[in-house]
């Protein structure tokens, strides 16, 4: 990497971070239980886009009104005149319970992706009300906070697109005003109750998730290789040039292995 051509540049995250990431335990359980968490010993056969719809249905309207039943249950929350959930939740949803393949609805996106944008919302939104023209500049740190957190997400291969909008709402929203840094650990209970919902429905006919944290091989000594064996048919190859490319090229899983 030529440091006179900037457009070449390129920085790739998991070359640091996943040496020390630990391989998923899933094939040691039994595999009743390493089901649920996206393990599969033999590929799935394929299935209609309506049946695919109808899960997604179904998914959804569970995962929402978890989240909803859960949140008016928490005390510190309602105290602070919380909403019922974050809007953000809905776009979420979707990709959770029918774009189910796309790298962009893997748990460490969503886990991460939304840690990032709440703690970045919720900070911008601190910073700018140190202002007396608060309101007056408020679209502003909307914006800021939005393009602050995709591009840290992007960084760290965690692009969520729903946590970009939790970060506008942090700053935007009169809903979300209220909860100050409380809407980071509302926004990750939330989306770890989406996950569990999405890990027993989206597993019952599909699979889910693809990988939980790459799609690489973290086997020993197969560390940075995505492999046929991962994602089968041939897509390995595919998706190695996509995701060097651009993290949010989708893919289509077959057999987790990592």
């Amino acid at each position: 990497m030529g440091l006179a051509n900037p457009a070449a540049w390129n920085f790739d995250i998991d070359k640091w971070l996943n040496p020390f990431v630990p391989r998923p335990p899933w094939k040691r359980l039994p595999y009743a239980i390493s089901y649920f968490f996206g393990y599969r010993k033999q590929p799935l056969k394929p299935i209609g886009n309506l049946i695919t719809t109808a899960w997604a249905f179904v998914g959804i309207f569970l995962a929402i009104i978890v989240i909803e039943l859960v949140t008016k249950q928490v005390t510190v929350f309602q105290q602070h005149q919380a909403p019922i959930i974050i809007a953000s939740f809905g776009a979420g949803s979707v990709l959770h319970f029918y774009a189910i393949e796309s790298p962009l609805a893997q748990p460490r996106n969503a886990v991460f992706g939304q840690l990032i944008a709440s703690v970045i919302g919720v900070g911008i939104c601190k910073l700018f009300a140190l202002s007396p023209h608060f309101e007056s500049i408020r679209w502003l740190g909307g914006a800021l906070a939005c393009a602050i957190a995709t591009a840290l997400m992007a960084i760290t291969k965690t692009t969520h697109p729903p946590a970009g909008a939790t970060a506008l709402l942090a700053v935007v929203s009169d809903d979300s005003l209220p909860l100050g840094w409380l809407l980071v650990p509302m926004m990750l209970l939330g989306v770890v109750l989406m996950l569990i919902v999405a890990l027993v429905i989206n597993n019952i006919q599909r699979k889910f998730p693809q990988y939980w944290w790459t799609p690489e091989d973290l086997s020993h000594g197969k560390r940075g290789k995505i492999t046929e064996k991962t994602f089968g048919n041939g897509v390995g190859a595919d998706l190695e040039k996509n995701l060097t490319m651009a993290d949010a090229s989708q893919h289509e899983g077959t057999i987790i292995t990592n």
